[in-house]
């Protein structure tokens, strides 16, 4: 199992989230958590997911769309 962790600022948030759910509908996943950040809004999100190919490539997904930061590891 494989814990992929999205990031973006409140701006990009608000400009990609369309994208970015877009891109997290492709993949089987489970969402672990899903946090606004008191403060500066800054979303964080964590998604597990079964195959490493397909962290890989959720992960790689992520990195395309602006302002987004992604990284994956072992559960």
């Amino acid at each position: 199992m494989w814990r992929v962790k999205i990031e973006c600022s409140a701006q990009d948030w608000g400009i990609n989230s369309k994208a970015f759910k877009d891109i997290a509908a492709k993949y089987p996943s489970t969402l672990l958590s899903s946090k606004k950040m008191y403060g500066d809004d800054r979303r964080i999100m964590e998604y597990q997911i079964e195959d490493v190919s397909d962290a890989d490539e959720f992960t790689e997904e992520c990195l395309t769309i602006a302002g987004f930061t992604a990284v994956f590891e072992s559960l």
